[in-house]
C-alpha cells in the first residue's frame, strides 16, 4: 500500500516500541526516575533513530510498577543502544540497586495504528 493509499490512523513511518519493566518501592522508584532523568534519557537523545520515550508507574499495593516504552526507527537503532542481543535488558548497576526487581529481557512491538485527539478537541 502507498502512501497515498494509507489508511487513516496507520503510521506512515515504521515505529518500533521497546518495552520493559520493574518493581521498586516508592523511594526506590523516585530514584529510578531521577537516575532515568539524568543518565538515560541524554544517552538514548545521543543515539540516531531514537525517537522518544514514556516511562510509566502505578501503585501495585506497596510497590509501584515501572513500564518503560522507547520509540525508535529501526531495529539498528535498538542494537546501538541494547547490542547484538535485541531482547536484552539494558539496566545499569545504579538502576538495578534501586530496584526490587527487573525484567531482564525487554519486548519489541511494531506501531501498526496511531490515534491523537484533534487540537482543541476535548
Amino acid at each position: 500500500m502507498s502512501n497515498k493509499q494509507r489508511l487513516p490512523g496507520v503510521s506512515a513511518r515504521r515505529v518500533i516500541v521497546r518495552a520493559w519493566s520493574a518493581r521498586a518501592t516508592g523511594r526506590g522508584a523516585r530514584a529510578y526516575f531521577a537516575h532515568a532523568r539524568r543518565r538515560v534519557l541524554p544517552a538514548l537523545r545521543r543515539i540516531r533513530g531514537h525517537r522518544g520515550s514514556l516511562m510509566l508507574r502505578r501503585r501495585r499495593g506497596g510497590d509501584v510498577e515501572i513500564v518503560v516504552l522507547t520509540f525508535w526507527d529501526s531495529l539498528a537503532a535498538i542494537r546501538a543502544f541494547a547490542g547484538p542481543d535485541l531482547t536484552r535488558a539494558v539496566v545499569e548497576p545504579e538502576a538495578r540497586a534501586v530496584l526490587r526487581r527487573c525484567d531482564t529481557r525487554a519486548r519489541h512491538f511494531e506501531v501498526v495504528l496511531e490515534g491523537r485527539a484533534r487540537p482543541g478537541s476535548r
